[in-house]
């Protein structure tokens, strides 16, 4: 595929908290919906689901990895979840637990001039404020920490991405 190619796809900003590792689910460690994972030192509990649905919006997005992991997302779950490397968005050390604004900034310069899909658990006013604002078609998809990326996400994500006007 050539880098006109991907050009021409929206990005697609991929966190991974809340999106890939889930948190605060009720189910017992063996019932968990989640294969657990030691990553530098902290168990995390993968998705079972996030590879296959991930591959699944590849050829429809350039997807980027927008966490707090930065490089870590690459050297972590590529693997796991079958996946060819992934640029990464850098935030400077500017990590924030619990919201997702302190990425507008960076979000904002990586995406200009191209149409954005963003997926999240900690989407916030601030958030959903920016995106109305910003000249481009951008689409917020909000995630259950203790589900991370769903079936009926995916497919939103599919639908919005040949060019829907936002």
């Amino acid at each position: 595929m050539s880098s006109i190619e991907i050009r021409s796809r929206p990005i697609l900003a991929v966190d991974v908290d809340g999106v890939i590792s889930l948190f605060g689910f009720e189910e017992p460690p063996e019932r968990a919906p989640c294969r657990f994972q030691l990553i530098d030192g902290m168990a995390h509990c993968i998705s079972l689901e996030a590879g296959e649905r991930l591959r699944r919006l590849a050829p429809h997005y350039e997807m980027v990895w927008a966490t707090g992991w930065e490089d870590r997302a690459n050297e972590y779950l590529l693997q796991l979840l079958g996946l060819n490397m992934l640029p990464v968005i850098r935030f400077g050390g500017d990590a924030r637990f619990g919201s997702a604004h302190w990425k507008l900034g960076p979000i904002s310069s990586y995406a200009a001039g191209r149409r954005l899909a963003w997926i999240d658990d900690s989407l916030d006013d601030e958030c959903h404020a920016w995106a109305r604002a910003r000249p481009e078609p951008t689409l917020l998809v909000p995630t259950d920490p203790a589900r991370g990326l769903e079936d009926a996400q995916v497919d939103l994500l599919i639908d919005w991405a040949p060019g829907s006007p936002g």
